[in-house]
């Protein structure tokens, strides 16, 4: 079973399906975000299960927690194995969500995006951010109290996490980027080396591959660095 979760960040399920054929077995998880779900609908996530791929549905679901708890038990039906919420919703809505989860459903909280610096937390929080790993460690404890299976962090915090909260709680880390390719709108980035060793259970890789000459050639190239991260004989 592979570490690597690949978006399918594209605009119609015509796409979508395309990538799935092209990548073949050596991809067996999919995340399915905002856009694609917006326009296909769960009918996507239906076709993967259908061909036996694993399904991140990535929807970061923020709302009263009635709402939410619907939202997930709605998840849990279509056979989805992680549904990710913000942390932010608080902790009624983070424990409705887990009250109304199917036992295979994995829930994870929305830390802070990787996509934000300290400096656009700030206005948003309207205060100062002393540390990013500060506001995501309190988030990740909050998450945790309220029965959450894991988060959704940055390798630069992945591994205090691991270190804090113990190995069953998952951590799906995203901003990966190989050594050599660019970091596009992801701030707080990592190689996929950088969070294997961090304690990173998933690593979700999108542009890297999808948007490279060869896909397949592109993941087989993260599928050995994991390989080769994961390694026994790695510091010798």
């Amino acid at each position: 079973m592979s570490r690597v979760i690949i978006p399918l960040d594209v605009a119609s399920s015509d796409e979508a399906f395309a990538l799935v054929d092209r990548l073949g077995d050596r991809a067996d998880f999919y995340k399915v975000g905002l856009e694609l779900y917006t326009r296909c609908g769960p009918d996507v996530v239906r076709e993967l299960v259908r061909r036996d791929k694993r399904v991140f549905l990535d929807l970061k679901l923020h709302d009263i927690p009635n709402t939410v708890a619907g939202a997930v038990a709605a998840a849990s039906e279509l056979g989805v194995d992680l549904l990710t919420l913000h942390a932010a919703g608080g902790p009624s809505m983070l424990e409705a969500a887990a009250a109304a989860r199917a036992d295979d459903l994995a829930l994870l909280a929305v830390t802070v995006l990787t996509s934000l610096s300290p400096d656009e937390m700030g206005t948003v929080w309207d205060r100062e951010i002393r540390s990013v790993r500060e506001e995501v460690a309190r988030l990740a404890l909050l998450a945790r109290d309220a029965n959450m299976d894991g988060i959704v962090a940055s390798a630069l915090e992945a591994s205090w996490i691991r270190g804090q909260l113990g190995e069953d709680f998952l951590i799906v880390t995203p901003g990966i980027r190989p050594t050599g390719t660019a970091r596009n709108d992801q701030r707080r980035v990592a190689t996929p080396t950088d969070a294997v060793l961090a304690g990173s259970d998933y690593l979700v890789i999108g542009r890297p591959i999808t948007q490279a000459d060869d896909p397949e050639a592109a993941l087989e190239s993260v599928l050995r660095e994991i390989d080769q991260a994961e390694s026994p004989d790695r510091s010798s």
